[in-house]
């Protein structure tokens, strides 16, 4: 039987996993649900103020202002795609380098 080594740091046998931060500003948010809808893996109204955010499993910081999540490489197309529909552009993805 084949073992998996998983090591810290985002390291899984010598390769570095790439990770996204998904910026969610909640100001520009118009709550129109677009986001979500084509990415709920990712995307959901928060029950604050009904206005986008990352959900809880990816989620790093969210207030009325902003949300901030981390999400692994495999959902970058599903994050990209919601940001893209957003009409007014208040999701932003960036590449996370360590």
């Amino acid at each position: 039987m084949e073992k998996l080594l998983f090591l810290p740091s985002n390291k899984f046998c010598g390769e570095i996993l790439v990770k996204y931060r998904v910026i969610i500003d909640r100001v520009t948010c118009i709550a129109c649900g677009a986001a979500p809808a084509t990415c709920p893996e990712i995307y959901e109204l928060g029950l604050d103020n009904g206005k986008n955010r990352v959900v809880d499993k990816y989620s790093v910081k969210t207030d009325e202002n902003i949300s901030i999540g981390e999400v692994p490489e495999e959902l970058y197309e599903c994050a990209k795609a919601g940001a893209d529909v957003c009409p007014v552009n208040a999701i932003k993805i960036e590449k996370i380098e360590e």
